[in-house]
């Protein structure tokens, strides 16, 4: 009974007993003025109208309004500091940051030890960053829109969500359009980055040192790269779209035991997904559509498992090269290929002959892109047709023993079919010599 009742007076005294209600005008220092006023639990709502930033909340406090209450930086530093846990802002206009890269300038940033920080329904405009989570632990960064600088250097700009070792950060339901990356992930862990939309940016998802992580149910439309998994362990990357994104859709780079299943590639990308040097990966029951090359994989890359994926339309299908076979199957179940013109006698859903995507004038053309010029010669297409009625005389390479007869359906969202035919249309428009996402020392 003693220890109930300290326990319930403890808790009494850790509540706001006089938590009030108070309005903030517009005018020169009246919120940073509020803020110094204000007891830990206050709710300030802001007027509408320009709020003068910049400003640093020290104490748990609530911070909205409306749209039309702007808190404005005026061109210096960051917008907004959380340094003080258990703050909430949202549904304000956050604008005007300075544009000081080594400073990290931002909309809205949470300092270390700003944990549970709420960040919801925002318009963070403008921006250096958006929304920087630079060390608070569990903080919630929902339903905002976040629209970054249009410098003519993409890399240049700043992210639009960028969470830096702060664990259990949960990004969900914004829209990220313009700036560089749409979030850049680094040193952090147990994040959760969900049903976010990221369009005309480098990368919409970019991990670095990010482990025991998920992105899922993301939109990434007309960016130069979709989601981009490097350095990182134990990543779940599941249900997400890539419409009509640029270089790749989804990259693994030094990627260990990620969980990468029911996403959807299609539109053009030179690669659907690239795998480079990544060991002990489930990719399964992806759709990967009409890329130059379906599946880039490398040769350093072991101990993978690929299966219920669908390969449609692709220019090549699969790129590797190696001197012995790998089995893109598991436990009979194998992967759909447009291009293998299998029977299924059996009825079963399993083609009844061995499919191989690539032959030794795929490999002689990948090392030696000048032969590119022989591709419609008489001698190619005999050495095609003998190693498709002698299978033995195949170099090492990818083998599918059970092959799929059909692919399973992918529906996409109206609306985002809408914006990926826009993309595709302004495509030509771009100046894609800003960066070679191919160079993976630059990320």
């Amino acid at each position: 009974m003693l220890r109930s009742l300290i326990l319930a007076l403890s808790m009494l005294i850790a509540l706001p007993l006089w938590a009030a209600q108070v309005r903030v005008q517009p005018g020169p220092g009246s919120l940073a003025n509020a803020i110094a006023g204000a007891s830990p639990g206050d709710v300030l709502i802001l007027a509408p109208g320009r709020h003068e930033g910049s400003i640093t909340i020290d104490r748990p406090l609530t911070v909205t309004g409306g749209i039309d209450a702007i808190i404005d930086g005026m061109g210096a530093g960051t917008v907004v500091t959380i340094n003080a846990s258990d703050v909430t802002i949202s549904d304000l206009t956050v604008t005007g940051s300075g544009m000081d890269s080594a400073a990290l300038d931002a909309g809205i940033k949470i300092l270390k030890k700003a944990d549970r920080a709420m960040v919801n329904g925002n318009r963070v405009l403008g921006n250096l960053h958006g929304i920087d989570v630079h060390g608070g632990r569990d903080a919630q960064v929902r339903s905002n829109i976040i629209e970054g600088t249009r410098n003519p250097r993409m890399n240049d700009r700043g992210n639009g969500i960028y969470v830096w070792n702060s664990p259990g950060t949960l990004v969900e339901g914004n829209s990220v359009r313009w700036g560089r990356d749409g979030i850049f992930s680094n040193a952090s862990r147990t994040g959760i980055y969900k049903n976010n939309l990221f369009r005309d940016l480098r990368f919409a998802v970019h991990y670095m040192y990010t482990n025991d992580s998920e992105v899922s149910g993301n939109v990434s439309i007309g960016n130069h790269l979709g989601y981009a998994i490097m350095f990182s362990n134990k990543v779940i990357v599941k249900d997400n779209l890539s419409l009509s994104d640029i270089s790749h859709g989804v990259m693994l780079n030094y990627a260990n035991n990620a969980d990468v299943s029911g996403n959807l590639v299609r539109g053009g990308a030179d690669r659907c997904t690239f795998i480079y040097n990544a060991h002990k990966n489930l990719i399964y029951d992806n759709h990967f559509e009409g890329c130059a090359i379906g599946i880039h994989f490398t040769a350093g890359s072991e101990r993978n498992v690929l299966t219920g994926n669908a390969f449609i339309g692709n220019r090549t299908q699969v790129k590797y090269v190696g001197t012995r076979d790998i089995e893109w199957s598991f436990e009979g179940r194998g992967n759909y290929w447009s291009d293998h013109p299998g029977f299924d006698l059996g009825g079963d859903g399993i083609a009844d002959a061995v499919f191989r995507p690539n032959d030794l004038m795929d490999h002689i053309l990948w090392s030696q892109p000048a032969a590119a010029l022989l591709t419609g010669a008489p001698a190619v297409q005999l050495i095609r047709w003998a190693q498709s009625s002698f299978p033995a005389t195949l170099p090492g390479g990818v083998v599918d023993s059970f092959p799929l007869m059909a692919a399973p359906p992918f529906d996409v969202p109206p609306e985002y079919t809408a914006m990926e035919v826009e993309a595709a249309a302004n495509r030509d428009e771009r100046d894609l010599d800003d960066f070679d996402v191919n160079n993976l020392t630059t990320h």
